[in-house]
């Protein structure tokens, strides 16, 4: 049974989502698996790259914000599913070994004109690096029951 409700998320809300060290291995796996861009799996070439280094698939950080996201705010609550991303951006580079931590803040909510069994969350999740850095920013719909 859900927690949380259309009527009980409110602009302004902010959740803290957690925190995630990213491994090595599984950061490589998943690149090599889905994002096989030379930066993200290959030492030699990500070296001579404008990052340095190996860095994680942007897609990889977004899927550990998603699973902080999912674990802590959608599955305590009423969620039935996202219409999709409105924003998505990589600010700053993720590497083996960072940590990061994750928040979402609701900005707008808005009862569906066609159902009244729910309502629409636009709201914004944030990742920063150990260093304060902001690494990831996405703005989303998501869709919410009414209770």
């Amino acid at each position: 049974m859900a927690d949380l409700y259309f009527e009980d998320l409110e602009k302004g809300q902010r959740r803290e989502l957690g925190s995630y060290t990213v491994p090595e291995n599984e950061m490589m796996e998943f690149a090599r698996r889905y994002d096989p861009q030379p930066i993200h799996v290959d030492e030699e070439a990500a070296r001579d790259s404008i990052f340095g280094g190996v860095i994680a698939s942007g897609w990889y950080t977004a899927s550990v914000c998603m699973r902080l996201l999912a674990d802590e705010f959608l599955n305590e609550a009423a969620s039935m599913g996202g219409l999709g991303l409105d924003e998505l951006r990589w600010q700053n580079p993720v590497r083996a070994g960072d940590t990061l931590t994750v928040s979402n803040e609701i900005l707008e909510t808005r009862p569906s004109e066609s159902r009244d069994d729910r309502g629409y969350v636009r709201n914004k999740t944030v990742a920063h690096n150990q260093d304060g850095e902001e690494v990831l920013v996405w703005v989303a719909t998501n869709i919410f029951a009414s209770n």
